[in-house]
């Protein structure tokens, strides 16, 4: 067995020798979760094939345990937009590591947070002007339903369906998939749910004039649902109309993810009161996430010395996290990666558009950027009718596995479903990717779509089974 963390894993000046340690445990990861974190999810992984053992990653590459390069298109949840160890991003810590720098002081005004807000606000509308930082997007949602309530003097919170702001206990009361509310109920009151596109719903729960904020994510990252033209800045519009904020959710669509810094600059003249960023602005490295608003808000929730910290996050303006995102934003800047995630996302949306007439399950490919959707339908042939039913009666989850297994398995890309019972594959690739990385893809696509294709075929055969133990499984 193998012994304990120390002893042979201690360095040269008697610490822990990571290199070590990593060696000494590679390939153990499911043992170490089925035991001590989470067996449930052990159990999924490796029912689907994907219980893979990473031990290197650079750019949008992956390399697991047997040597084996994948692409990575999934991001960490859109975490890597600059790719996974971003040799720019890692020199710029190094060196300030290498400062012994203070962090977390407290009772001062740290220099690096003012930086970094400095620069997030030269980047987004001008009358953004206060910043809070955070160490998440789900804390950034909860800090804007605080900031809400007490800027308004209103209870109510309107968000859509389908919507994900995050799954701690107040961002959960805003998620619109009953996936993640199941068990956590009583949520926090007042919480309306409205569909995403619909400005009359919108305005009917506004006129009761007790809603504090809209809250909406300008792409949903649940399925990939795209804003109707004209829907976000209207439903600013709506907001200022009747006295609530317009809160924007850019968690995971903000800095460049969408070809716009941020989403809402595809609506035309949105004027958000309060934005939520996060992922990306680590860099791949140190988490951290911010909260820009209106300066009138700011002065609402912050309105006298006695309450300078009535709002306030144990990690809140680490140095370590502002240098990150001080990085990530000059990174972002210098190589154009905006620009880049709409040049590249396109590529990907249309090669993926071109094949939707020669396949039947393919009903829908659309996007912003470097975030895209990919929808299976019913197709019209007898026998792949069969095969969809078939599917859909096993796990309504299930008919985008027969996608994600081979292409994981015999292309090494690594995919993610866009959510819980819907037909859809979401892309969320580095910012980074290039020619070759679209053509590895489309390539593998189109090739899983042949096969799927053919029913009955081999390409069925794994998720049959799959669908066939889940079954087995509920049924205990």
């Amino acid at each position: 067995m193998p012994s304990e963390p120390g002893g042979e894993q201690r360095g040269r000046q008697g610490g822990l020798n990571i290199r070590s340690l990593l060696e000494q445990y590679q390939g153990r990861n499911y043992d170490l979760h089925g035991s001590h974190v989470n067996p449930s999810n052990v159990r999924t992984l490796k029912t689907i094939g994907f219980d893979r053992c990473y031990v290197r990653a650079e750019g949008p590459y992956l390399w697991d345990a047997e040597g084996k390069k994948y692409l990575d298109m999934l991001a960490g949840y859109g975490v890597f937009a600059f790719g996974r160890n971003h040799p720019q991003i890692r020199r710029v810590l190094t060196e300030f590591l290498e400062l012994d720098y203070p962090s977390l002081v407290k009772l001062e005004a740290p220099l690096l947070s003012g930086l970094l807000a400095q620069e997030l606000k030269k980047r987004v509308l001008n009358d953004l002007e206060m910043v809070f930082f955070t160490n998440s997007g789900a804390e950034g949602v909860e800090t804007a339903i605080k900031y809400a309530k007490c800027a308004t003097g209103r209870p109510a919170i309107v968000h859509c369906e389908k919507a994900f702001h995050g799954l701690t206990y107040g961002a959960l009361s805003l998620n619109g998939d009953e996936s993640f509310r199941e068990g956590f109920a009583p949520f926090l009151p007042d919480c309306r749910r409205i569909p995403y596109n619909d400005l009359e719903a919108l305005e009917r729960e506004l006129s009761s004039k007790d809603v504090a904020a809209f809250v909406v994510e300008p792409v949903q990252g649940k399925g990939v649902n795209l804003p109707a033209a004209g829907y976000l800045c209207e439903a600013a519009r709506l907001c200022r109309k009747h006295g609530a904020l317009f809160v924007a959710d850019e968690v995971q669509t903000g800095l460049g993810r969408t070809g716009r810094f941020l989403a809402i600059e595809h609506g035309g003249s949105v004027e958000p009161d309060i934005v939520v960023i996060a992922k990306s602005l680590s860099g791949g490295y140190v988490p951290v996430g911010a909260v820009l608003c209106k300066k009138w808000i700011h002065e609402k929730v912050f309105s006298s010395m006695q309450r300078s910290v009535v709002h306030s996050s144990t990690f809140s303006q680490g140095s370590l996290a502002m240098v990150a995102g001080l990085a990530a934003l000059d990174l972002l800047e210098r190589e154009q990666l905006t620009a880049r995630a709409e040049m590249m996302g396109n590529k990907l949306g249309e090669g993926l558009r071109a094949m939707v007439p020669r396949f039947e399950f393919l009903k829908e490919v659309r996007w912003r950027g470097l975030m895209i959707g990919i929808e299976f339908g019913p197709p019209k042939s007898l026998a792949l009718k069969t095969a969809w039913g078939l599917m859909h009666r096993l796990d309504k989850s299930l008919f985008p596995q027969a996608a994600l297994i081979p292409l994981l398995d015999e292309h090494h890309i690594l995919t993610q479903v866009a959510g819980h019972h819907i037909d859809v594959i979401k892309l969320l690739p580095p910012l980074i990717i290039n020619d070759e990385d679209v053509a590895w893809f489309l390539t593998a696509f189109e090739q899983v779509l042949t096969q799927l294709h053919k029913f009955p075929g081999p390409a069925w055969d794994v998720v049959t089974r799959i669908g066939k133990l889940a079954l087995t499984k509920r049924a205990r």
